[in-house]
């Protein structure tokens, strides 16, 4: 009963086993989910994400995975749970390019599988499993600009549009002192000449170049020779297979191109390559794992295929899809050549389209300008109208003025000759006053030397009258014998004399005093009479200044001239008058 149920068990498990699986499929460009039958082959699975794809030269590709630390390409005879895929699931597989053809050119037929190339080859060159110089990472760069957006349109591509876009190898930028807005410059240099170039066009120029790099299309394999153990590269390809050194995977140390092997063989690790020409040694290898010997004789066979079909005539298929390729080729330049040509034609008619907005923008200008300038004209007009009106009345009253100030300067002139005359007269009379003055101060001079001459003769008559009264005294001493009366007459006569004497200077000195004054007053009279009269020379020069100016600010008036200051000279006349 155990046994039974036991059985009965397994016999429910097993009819509750999925029928299907889940397979997500990661492209160049996209990510498909499939779900797929357990009992699916590699083929089935392959055929389905071709078909999807829209390609028809599968032979290029293959459904790779991942296993541990390696990867692996799906096998198409077996099924696909039978493989070592992965256990996920879904189960992820990559899409993609599993052999590289010699001539792109030539063989790469439709325009889905140059994109897929193209795709994997710049990826591969940006992530540097393919070496590219600067010159040639520059170029390329270019060229997939130009099939991502067209044509170089300057007001369109402004700088910095290639900012977010990854077209260089880190090695390249770290190589070189430069910024990303120098690098975009380069790039964009060589973009702008790829005018007229159609997306796929570019992305066979773009692989036609990376074909000629040393490392497009290898994939290598670490590996040893012989029992020393000896690291080295193995490098297969559309060509062949190469022998590297470790530490160089662009000049291979030995070659063996596919039409010079005669045999490919491995026994668990050891791999053996046998040329065709016998006299050649055999080379033996080892790899680490004998899966990594399962991948590198898959590789070789599948290479090895396509090199030997390359050099046969094309199927019909492959003839047929080159025909219909061409066709589409012929159909879609003719397609870009109307293109072409109806942008043009869109172009120049809005270039013609722009160029009338642009007449009819000036022409509006000029137009708003002419009105302008005719209502500035009648403005001007009016106001030289206006203008003439007032400089006509002004006229009128400038004339008007002119006379009244015609009429001012002949009663000026007339003032100014009379007063003319009055300052001749005063002047005269100043003239006469100073000489009058002049000859009293000689006459006070004169008189002054007189009262000095009549003080000395004075001064000279005490002398003598003193020595007379010492030579009287003696001689009265000697002749008269002393008495008191005597004495008392003498000495009262000579108090008389000298009584009389005092009495003369007394008097002579109170008419020079007396004159003295009278001098002073007489000059201090004529001095006020010559201040006077400097005062009226002044008053008559300055009322004849500001008639002078009055006339001249009438005439300037008259001729329409602002008036300006007179000019205010100073006094010439200078009066001196002596100190008695």
């Amino acid at each position: 009963l155990a046994s039974l149920a036991s059985k009965m068990s397994i016999l429910g498990l097993k009819k509750k086993q999925p029928k299907t699986f889940k397979v997500k499929v990661i492209t160049m460009d996209a990510e498909m989910e499939f779900s797929c039958e357990v009992k699916w082959k590699g083929k089935d699975l392959f055929d389905l994400v071709c078909r999807t794809v829209g390609l028809r030269e599968t032979w290029f590709f293959g459904l790779r995975y991942t296993v541990k630390d390696t990867y692996a390409w799906l096998k198409t005879e077996k099924r696909v749970l039978d493989q070592e895929v992965p256990k996920d699931s879904p189960i992820t597989f990559h899409f993609l390019a599993k052999f590289f053809p010699e001539k792109v050119e030539e063989e790469l037929v439709q325009e889905i599988t140059q994109h897929l190339f193209f795709l994997q080859v710049k990826k591969q060159i940006l992530d540097e499993e393919i070496f590219c110089s600067p010159e040639a990472s520059v170029l390329l760069a270019s060229y997939a600009v130009q099939a991502k957006y067209g044509d170089y349109e300057p007001n369109f591509h402004k700088p910095g549009f290639l900012a977010q876009d990854e077209l260089l190898p880190k090695r390249v930028l770290m190589q070189y002192q430069m910024t990303a807005d120098m690098w975009e410059e380069k790039i964009t240099a060589w973009y702008a000449e790829h005018r007229g170039i159609a997306r796929d066009e570019a992305e066979m120029d773009y692989l036609k170049i990376a074909q000629d790099l040393d490392m497009y299309g290898v994939s290598y394999f670490a590996i040893t020779q012989n029992k020393r153990d000896t690291d080295l590269l193995l490098g297969v390809d559309a060509q062949g297979l190469h022998i590297y050194s470790p530490n160089s995977k662009l000049n291979p140390n030995k070659s063996f191109p596919w039409s010079g092997i005669r045999n490919i063989s491995y026994s668990e690790k050891e791999f053996t390559i046998k040329p065709l020409d016998k006299k050649k040694d055999v080379f033996k290898f080892y790899s680490s794992q004998l899966r990594v010997n399962k991948l590198i004789l898959q590789l070789c066979i599948g290479n090895h295929d396509l090199f030997m079909r390359r050099r046969k005539v094309d199927s019909i298929e492959v003839q047929q899809m080159k025909s219909q390729a061409k066709e589409e080729k012929a159909r879609k330049k003719v397609e870009r050549q109307i293109l072409a040509r109806e942008k043009q034609m869109r172009e120049e008619a809005e270039r013609a389209k722009e160029e009338m907005e642009r007449r009819l923008f000036q022409l509006q200008d000029e137009a708003r300008l002419a009105n302008e300038a005719l209502l500035r004209s009648e403005e001007t007009a009016d106001l030289l109208a206006e203008k003439a009106q007032i400089a006509e009345e002004e006229a009128k009253l400038l004339a008007h003025k002119a006379a009244e100030a015609e009429q001012e300067r002949q009663r000026i002139e007339a003032t100014a000759l009379k007063t003319k005359e009055e300052k001749r007269l005063m002047e005269q009379k100043m003239r006469e006053a100073e000489q009058l003055a002049v000859k009293l101060v000689e006459q006070s001079e004169r008189r002054s030397k007189e009262a000095d001459h009549l003080k000395q003769d004075l001064t000279e008559a005490k002398d003598a009258e003193r020595r007379a009264k010492q030579k009287l005294l003696e001689i009265t001493k000697t002749s008269y014998p002393y008495t008191p009366h005597h004495r008392d007459l003498a000495l009262g006569s000579g108090s008389m004399r000298i009584d009389f004497k005092d009495s003369d200077m007394k008097r002579l000195s109170m008419e020079i005093e007396r004159e003295r004054l009278e001098y002073v007053e007489k000059s201090k009279h004529l001095q006020d009479q010559l201040k006077e009269l400097k005062s009226e020379i002044e008053s008559l020069k300055l009322e004849e200044q500001q008639q002078q100016a009055g006339v001249y600010s009438l005439r300037n008036e008259a001729r329409g001239y602002p008036p300006e200051p007179p000019y205010m000279p100073h006094s010439n006349v200078r009066t001196t008058l002596h100190a008695p």
